[in-house]
């Protein structure tokens, strides 16, 4: 018994250096704050976004050329009230409802093109058009804490 609790161990060690390794990752990530601490970017371990879901490209782009023509065209940011007055006209998403907030998130909630572009879109921001798995998105990224 004493040699299988040894390999047990042994792999219970093993378990504790990928441990210890994630905690090294935190680390890691923790001097990278500080590195990025003026933009924020693929640092942050939450978003806060309102986002524009449509089933349809033709949809998604109609409620882009709208924010275009009152904020993007001129390099302004979107006003979040009225980034939320589009979602509510144009989101298929239940969040549509209030606004196209989805409150706060961490990593690994949303899916794959969905969270890459939640966490690099700039605080203020809002993305260009993209597709995810559940159709076409626009974000507006509205803060990032850890």
């Amino acid at each position: 018994m004493g040699k299988d609790s040894k390999p047990k161990d042994a792999g219970g060690k093993g378990k504790g250096k990928q441990a210890a390794g994630g905690a090294d990752e935190n680390s890691s990530k923790g001097k990278g704050k500080g590195g990025k601490a003026s933009d924020g970017l693929g640092t942050c371990t939450y978003v806060k976004a309102r986002h524009i879901l449509c089933e349809k490209q033709g949809k998604i782009n109609e409620a882009y050329k709208k924010l275009q023509d009152g904020w993007l065209s001129n390099g302004d940011k979107v006003p979040p009230a009225e980034f939320a007055k589009i979602a509510g006209e144009y989101s298929e998403c239940p969040s549509g409802k209030k606004g196209g907030d989805l409150g706060w998130f961490p990593r690994g909630k949303m899916a794959g093109p969905f969270q890459e572009v939640a966490f690099s879109t700039p605080i203020g921001a809002t993305s260009a058009p993209f597709k995810s798995t559940h159709g076409y998105h626009i974000i507006l990224c509205e803060g990032r804490k850890n």
